[in-house]
Order: structure tokens, then sequence, then C-alpha cells
């Protein structure tokens, strides 16, 4: 296991120092600037199409398709995860405070970038078997013509599928698993982190089981349910500690150019360090860019690719800005950062200084819920491009493989697994952001029609 984390760090070393930030923040600025700071000039107009058409009755299409807001609410399923709770402290640990910064500048520009992939995705949907579908691997060729169009889409394809159903759905269990370990020691309970994941494993294979209709009913559903739960138990912990709150953005902002102003010489992290973790963490929490979210939006009956895009520019908006900071805020308010602990063990442990043991019990179930609806996403993004590699027949495959993942995910070190996440969703956003660059045009000429 070391060797192999050794092997990855080195690979992340190269993706994240250097290439992959230039590549998800330039794009964002460069669809910032073509479509005319779009995330502020429609922001309004985008909060009532998200927010306006809240139904929670389960609404049925035919053809596999989705309400638009079945496609935001299984769009931001699963982008609010593990990103959020365990995602967010790993940035504060790995890249301090300072690294918080360069998450929100990655994901306002990744609100422009989200755009474009929601419009290409609505605009390429296709119909196959009698369903219909979309994502990268369709807009990847349509965007690059004939063998190098292909083969650029199957990669996406290949990296989606370990990056999302694979290697991202061992982080959900495994954060799910690492909470309610915590739990279980407060009330002196001997029991393993990988029978939870097998509990989260038999849950996730009943909804595979029903297919997009049963995944559409379900998120909708947990989606605005566990957002508001987490959004007051979090509100309320912020305001306990309010005089904090002043503390809190000075480590950020402070912390985003001189990290060892705020952590002392000893900490040894860097500016770059910052930006590399914030920006990582972001991508894995909002997913702008990364050509994941598309899927959903793709299967959306919508009214025009551009009123879609629009739905998907908000997504990233309650994912970190709302969501994520109240995570951040939670930690930094609490002073839980000199508790010495990680991942979800940090966001309990700065739970616990409010609430005691319901803080710990009060995050694991929030994670179980984030998480799980994540795996659900996942899977389901993940599932269309293994059929396009491999068929139909390769549906029942893949999801008994998602479901071992989900439990052997569970019992893995921390580190390890977020590597590989890291490392996987880094070379899917290679051929969805080339994509993007190239199909400029056509997301321009969406977003003017409806000036």
């Amino acid at each position: 296991m070391d060797a192999l984390l050794e092997v990855v760090s080195k690979g992340n070393d190269f993706l994240w120092s250097f290439l992959l930030i230039l590549l998800l923040c330039g794009t964002g600025v460069y669809y910032t600037v073509r479509l005319k700071f779009i995330q502020v000039r429609k922001f309004g107009e985008g909060c009532r199409q998200v927010f306006g058409h809240i139904k929670l009755n389960g609404e049925k299409h035919e053809k596999g398709e989705m309400s638009p807001f079945q496609s935001i609410a299984t769009a931001i399923a699963a982008q609010v995860g593990t990103g959020n709770l365990a995602g967010a402290a790993t940035a504060l640990i790995g890249g301090g405070p300072g690294a918080i910064f360069w998450m929100w500048i990655s994901a306002f520009f990744g609100m422009a970038t989200i755009y474009a992939e929601a419009v290409l995705a609505q605009t390429y949907k296709t119909e196959v078997n009698g369903e219909v579908t979309g994502g990268p691997v369709y807009y990847i060729k349509a965007a690059f013509k004939g063998t190098f169009g292909k083969v650029l889409a199957a990669l996406f394809a290949v990296f989606i599928v370990l990056a999302l159903g694979f290697m991202g759905n061992m982080v959900q269990s495994n954060s799910i698993g690492a909470a309610f370990v915590e739990v279980f020691h407060v009330f002196n309970l001997n029991i393993p982190p990988v029978a939870v994941g097998v509990v989260v494993a038999a849950f996730a294979a009943f909804i595979f089981l029903g297919g997009t209709k049963r995944l559409a009913a379900v998120v909708e559903k947990i989606v605005p349910i566990m957002a508001g739960v987490y959004i007051v138990g979090s509100v309320i912990l912020i305001a306990m500690n309010f005089t904090q709150i002043p503390a809190a953005f000075k480590m950020i902002f402070v912390g985003a150019f001189d990290p060892q102003a705020i952590l002392g010489a000893g900490a040894g992290i860097a500016v770059k360090e910052a930006i590399r973790f914030g920006v990582a963490r972001g991508l894995f929490s909002n997913e702008a860019g990364m050509g994941s979210t598309p899927h959903a939006h793709a299967r959306a009956k919508a009214e025009s690719p551009h009123q879609q895009g629009l739905c998907a520019m908000i997504s990233v908006f309650v994912d970190t800005f709302i969501i994520l900071n109240l995570t951040v805020f939670s930690v930094l308010t609490t002073g839980a950062m000199s508790s010495g602990k990680d991942g979800t063990a940090l966001t309990q442990a700065a739970f616990m200084e409010g609430f005691g043991t319901f803080g710990i019990v009060f995050v694991a179930v929030c994670l179980l819920f984030f998480a799980f609806s994540t795996i659900l996403g996942w899977h389901f993004f993940g599932l269309i491009n293994a059929k396009y590699l491999f068929g139909e027949n390769a549906a029942k495959v893949y999801s008994f493989i998602v479901v071992i993942c989900i439990i052997v995910g569970s019992a893995l070190k921390l580190e390890l697994v977020w590597s590989l996440a890291d490392f996987f969703n880094g070379l899917m956003v290679i051929p969805n952001i080339l994509a993007l660059l190239a199909l400029s045009g056509v997301v321009v000429k969406a977003a003017g029609k409806m000036k």
C-alpha cells in the first residue's frame, strides 16, 4: 500500500502542481470573459430556474429523461458529498486555511465552465436503445472528428469509470465508515468500518437495480432534505462562535498568500500547496470542468441548453459557496484544527466542540446521506460510460464492481483512497477540457440567443 501511495502521489504532483490548475482555472477564466461574466449577470435567473421548480412528487418522463429539477438534484447529489465535509477538512490540513481562498476562486470561474458543460450536454444529447443519454463522450466526438475524437472519448469514458464509479465511490464509503467509527468509539462499540460499507453497498445495490427512474425519485427527495438539515446545524454552530468569524476570514485571506504567517514556519506549507489543495478539493467537491455532471444535465427535459446551463451554474454555488463554506467556518470558528485530526474526524471534532457527543453523531448521519447520494450519482455517471464502452450487457457487471468497491473502500487508508481519487479525477479532466475549448463557439452562440 505504501509503495502504491508513493507512485500515485508522484502522479498527482505532476498533474496538480501546474497542468490541471492551468487547464481548470484557465478554462474558467476564458469562459467567464467570453460569456461576459455570466455567473454574475445571470445569477438571479439561474436561482429562479432552480428554486422556482422544486418538486418532490417524483415526476416521471419517458425515455429515461428527467425534469430539470431532477437533473439538478442528481448533479448536486454527486457534487454535495464527501468533498463538502471530509474534503474541506483535508484541504484545510493539507493546504492550510488559505486553500479555501483558492477553492473560492476556482469555484467562481468554475461556474462559467459548468455552464458550458451543461449547454454542450444538452446540445449533443442523443438517444440510445430508446433512452435519452449524453455527456462528454458525445460532445468530445463532435469537437474532434475521426479517430482522434473516438480515442479521446474512449479515454474519457475509461477514466470516469475508474475515477467515479470505482475509486470515487471508495472515497465516499471510506468517509462514511470513518465517520461511524468515531461514533462507535464514543459508545464503546467494536464495529469495523467494513460492516458499515456492507450496509451502504446493500442499499446502493437496491437503487442501482431500479435504474434512472428510481435514482431520480430518490435524489429529488434526499438532496433538499439533507442539505437543509446540515445548513441548519452548521449555522447554529457558527452562530455559537460568531466572535471568531473575523479571525476565520483573516486566516483564509492571509493564508492564501502567506501560509507561514497563519500556521507558523514549522508547518511546511507554501502558497503552492494552498493553491493545489484548494483547486483539487474544489474540483472534487463541485466537479466543474471534470465532465461528470453533464451526464445528468443531458437527461433534463429543458426549455433550452442555456436554461440548463444556468441551473448547472447554481449547483456549483450551492455546493461550494454555501455547503462547503459551512464546514470550513465550523472548523475554523471552533478551533478544531488544533485537534490533530483530519478528514471526517476533523469535521466531527468541530461539531463536538459545540454539541458534544451529538455533534459526532450529527456529522456521521449527514455524511451518510451526502456520501450515499454521491454514490448514486457517480454510479449513474460511470454506468453511462460503461455502456458506451461495452454496450448494455456491461451494466450488471459494472454495478457489481461498484458494490464491491463500496465495501472495500470502507476499510482502506484515508490518504491512499484520496490520492487515487485525485489522480483519476485529474486524468478525466484533460479530454473534457479540450472539448470545452474546441466547442466554445457553440456555447457562446447558445448564450447569445437568450439575451
